[in-house]
């Protein structure tokens, strides 16, 4: 077996190399990596070296979002066997923090999340991982939507920290790749209406594709005039902010119906934001947010298997493990076109 990696050398810079076959430990699967989508975080940390205080330093490999097949079990595995097909859910965590013991592991502090510097990421052909984060799927799930259960997983999570119910009214804004999965998501929680606000046509093009009530171009319409408008004046019961823009966090309190909840998703290039809390305190809404996921995965792969979520429509460009380097690229230069890019490894 030969195992390549594609290596971020630099800034706007990869690589692929060759490097060990690992092998697993007694509680790791070795699997053959199938497809990694290409996450806005990857291609930050390309463009930028960081975000936040994680620092790319040295040579790193990119890639979070990924499924495969098993080639390899460690001596002590025995949920999984060779040839299973799995996603990976990339943060492994403690187990023994508060967090971890109280359910909530995705806010452990010494979580090992793949291509989050140190740590690195998973666009090579062969990683060992614990059987424990290693999901098996179903035969009627193929790898390539199996790489999407990492993304659905924040937009589920997102749907549930805003406790979207049947009949409920969402506004979610942005409709990148998070966006759209929180779309999915909060039509599969029951929500009744689902306005999708974003300023690129052909986002809010898959927005409705996928199912939204109303599409807002923010670029061209007063979007708190027209969701006052679509709402009869009295607001969303859910607005879920995806975007990570300075502007759209800052909005959430105008748009949320008193009594409501808001959810921020998105990371705002500002810190340090100007937000109406008089607003918010009036209304006496919540706001919740988002780190990632927890106990998502089977939830969200049970819902892409028996049909209740499709993740199909999301992708929009496909690229080989050869062509890596041209995938970042394009990303990076076609933004308005591009909703998710995948990467196949051969």
């Amino acid at each position: 077996m030969k195992n390549r990696a594609a290596f971020m050398t630099g800034l706007n810079k990869m690589e692929i190399r060759e490097i060990e076959v690992p092998v697993p430990k007694e509680k790791e699967v070795l699997v053959k990596l199938e497809y990694v989508g290409i996450c806005g975080s990857d291609v930050h940390y390309l463009e930028h070296g960081k975000i936040g205080d994680f620092v790319v330093e040295g040579d790193f490999i990119l890639g979070h979002e990924c499924a495969g097949t098993v080639v390899a079990v460690g001596s002590k595995v025995t949920s999984l066997k060779v040839g299973d097909k799995v996603a990976l859910e990339p943060g492994v965590t403690c187990g023994q923090c508060e967090f971890c013991k109280g359910g909530k592991y995705n806010l452990c502090p010494d979580v090992e999340f793949l291509a989050t510097p140190p740590y690195h990421g998973s666009l090579m052909n062969y990683i060992a991982f614990p059987e424990n984060m290693a999901f098996k799927l179903p035969d009627n799930i193929s790898t390539k939507e199996g790489a999407l259960v990492e993304p659905l997983s924040v937009g589920i999570h997102a749907a549930k920290q805003g406790n979207v119910s049947l009949g409920d009214s969402v506004v979610i804004l942005g409709s990148g790749c998070i966006g759209l999965v929180t779309l999915l998501a909060c039509k599969a929680f029951g929500a009744g209406e689902v306005t999708v606000v974003d300023v690129i046509p052909k986002r809010l093009e898959y927005a409705k594709k996928l199912g939204a009530t109303n599409v807002i171009n923010a670029a061209e319409t007063d979007v708190l005039a027209e969701i006052e408008k679509l709402t009869n004046g009295k607001g969303a019961d859910v607005v879920i902010e995806t975007a990570g823009s300075v502007k759209t966090v800052a909005q959430t309190p105008y748009i949320v119906k008193s009594g409501g909840t808001i959810v921020l998703v998105g990371m705002a290039p500002k810190d340090i934001i100007e937000f109406n809390f008089a607003k918010l305190m009036a209304k006496e809404a919540e706001v919740k947010t988002v780190f990632r996921y927890r106990n998502i995965y089977p939830m969200a792969i049970k819902a892409i298997a028996n049909g209740t979520i499709d993740v199909s429509g999301i992708v929009t460009h496909e690229f080989s493990f050869d062509e890596v380097a041209k995938a970042f690229e394009f990303v990076i230069n076609n933004k308005t076109d591009v909703v998710k890019a995948v990467i196949k490894i051969d």
